[in-house]
């Protein structure tokens, strides 16, 4: 009796490992998509004349369809219109006579620099010049000294060479000085009058606005310093990161609308003037710039905004956006086939837009869907599933 009650055991443990197999076998593995099918049971419902009246039911159709792209961005400084400006050569801060915001011309004086190396320069500069007229004095007297018969023709050929060089040098510290930031008439009445003058301006190299100081009286600054920032304000630009699957949409020097959450009411037009060639691999982003006038200047840099991207007008199958289900990942509408009957069908839809979305695959021109009411005659439908 023990030894058949043994084999019983061993028979029922081969069948709970044969259940389990199959059941193992039938079910989906596991990161198996489920199909649309199994996850919404019945796909037709039958409703009542009573629930019926309370649907909208309308027919699927094809209409003009713009495409519009809305990005975030922000407002910047147009690249082009901006000047970041240093001293042309080392020295001590002085005077500064401009301060943050402050509307500059090109060629105003921001500030001072005291410089020793400009000293010797200028310096280097007159011994040079007065060695021109040394030499150019004695080839003079050499040429007078040759038609005598005093020197020979080799003698006035070694003072011509002796000023040719004096003159080379000469040109050299010219151009020194012109390095040094010192204009042509600046340099001119260093020659006339031979008294050097240690100090050299900052300049303006652009006509806008000072955004940015990074100087005080008393440091010093050499020429790789940025002392000042200018801008023109008066155009900017807008700078937005396109997704990838969008950049299509995008026409260099095409139109393009801002939205500035800070100008509210206002819609600004614009040139798209960039669109990148490369995508980011980080964010998957497509760079887009425009750029758009700002004579008023109430267009900050650092501004947030809305670039809206206009494209021409097609022709598409669109459904109001409740009239879609969304159930297992996956958009459905409710299709009429019948008098009181509906069908719950698989669609592949575009993103809303407008309270639209356009219809790729599914749906054909003619069908009548239900566009409101939809959430509740899916209710119905799991409903009955479940009765």
């Amino acid at each position: 009796m023990p030894y058949l009650h043994l084999i019983s055991t061993s028979k029922c443990a081969w069948r709970l490992l044969l259940l389990l197999s199959l059941s193992f076998s039938l079910s989906p593995s596991f990161g198996q998509q489920v199909s649309a099918k199994n996850t919404t049971g019945d796909l037709t419902v039958t409703v009542s004349p009573v629930m019926l009246q309370r649907l909208v039911i309308a027919q699927v159709v094809s209409t003009e369809r713009a495409e519009v792209l809305r990005l975030p961005g922000r407002v910047a400084l147009d690249e082009q219109r901006v000047a970041r400006i240093g001293p042309s050569i080392g020295g001590r801060i002085t005077e500064i006579r401009v301060f943050v915001g402050q509307n500059v011309r090109k060629g105003d004086v921001l500030a001072t620099i005291n410089s020793t190396e400009l000293g010797n320069a200028q310096a280097a500069y007159l011994i040079a010049k007065t060695k021109v007229n040394l030499h150019r004095l004695a080839v003079n007297r050499a040429r007078l000294l040759l038609e005598s018969g005093v020197i020979s023709q080799v003698k006035l050929d070694e003072r011509v060479s002796e000023q040719a060089e004096s003159e080379i040098e000469l040109r050299a510290n010219v151009d020194r000085l012109r390095v040094m930031g010192m204009s042509e008439s600046a340099i001119r009445r260093l020659s006339d009058s031979g008294a050097i003058d240690s100090t050299t301006p900052v300049t303006a190299t652009l006509t806008g606005t000072v955004i940015e100081r990074h100087v005080s009286i008393g440091e010093i600054a050499q020429p790789a310093d940025n002392l000042f920032t200018v801008a023109d304000l008066s155009r900017v630009w807008v700078t937005a990161d396109a997704p990838e699957q969008d950049a299509h949409l995008i026409e260099l020097s095409g139109k393009a609308e801002v939205q500035i959450p800070a100008l509210p009411g206002q819609t600004i037009t614009g040139t798209l003037v960039y669109v990148a060639d490369t995508v980011n691999p980080v964010s998957r982003t497509v760079t887009v710039r425009m750029e758009i006038e700002n004579p008023d200047k109430k267009i900050k840099p650092e501004m947030l905004a809305t670039m809206i991207i206009h494209r021409a007008s097609i022709e598409a199958v669109t459904i109001p956006a409740k009239a879609v289900i969304r159930q297992s990942d996956h958009d459905y509408v409710f299709v009429l086939i019948a008098q009181d009957r509906f069908q719950l069908r698989l669609v592949a839809l575009g993103p809303e837009q407008e309270g639209l979305r356009q219809v790729f695959s599914g749906l054909a021109v003619g069908q009548q869907i239900v566009v409101d009411g939809a959430f509740h005659l899916n209710n119905e439908r799991i409903r009955k599933e479940l009765e």
